[in-house]
């Protein structure tokens, strides 16, 4: 087991989770194929960064559950998937509007105004 893979097990377990984990198998049918705004986070278990933000992403994620959709991309163990998108850094929020990508931000300031707009601001007309 990889040390990604195993933090991420010991990191899932400990929180409700309202973010589900995508993979290059279902990458398509959930976020290409998908219908609406979709944000994934290509994000790496082992980046501190990525811990320290994962509980406001979360708390976003429940506050706008209704609205959009929210996937993470672990990228050690998705790492085909994170080069053909052109990931350089984690974490990096790429927004998807039925299918097509609309907007994308690599690294965010840690406050639930600066995500909530880093995931927003791309849907709005």
């Amino acid at each position: 087991m990889t040390e990604d893979r195993s933090v991420a097990m010991k990191f899932e377990h400990r929180i409700e989770d309202r973010i589900r984990t995508v993979t290059e198998a279902t990458f398509q049918n959930l976020i290409l194929d998908g219908s609406g705004p979709i944000t994934v986070e290509f994000m790496s278990y082992g980046c501190g960064f990525c811990r320290a933000i994962e509980p406001i992403l979360q708390q976003v994620a429940e506050n706008m559950h209704s609205k959009q959709k929210f996937f993470r991309v672990n990228v050690p163990i998705e790492s085909e998937l994170a080069t053909f998108y052109g990931i350089e850094g984690t974490p990096t929020f790429v927004m998807f509007l039925n299918g097509t990508e609309v907007g994308r931000t690599e690294g965010v300031e840690p406050t639930m105004s600066s995500v909530t707009a880093i995931v927003t601001q791309p849907f709005e007309t």
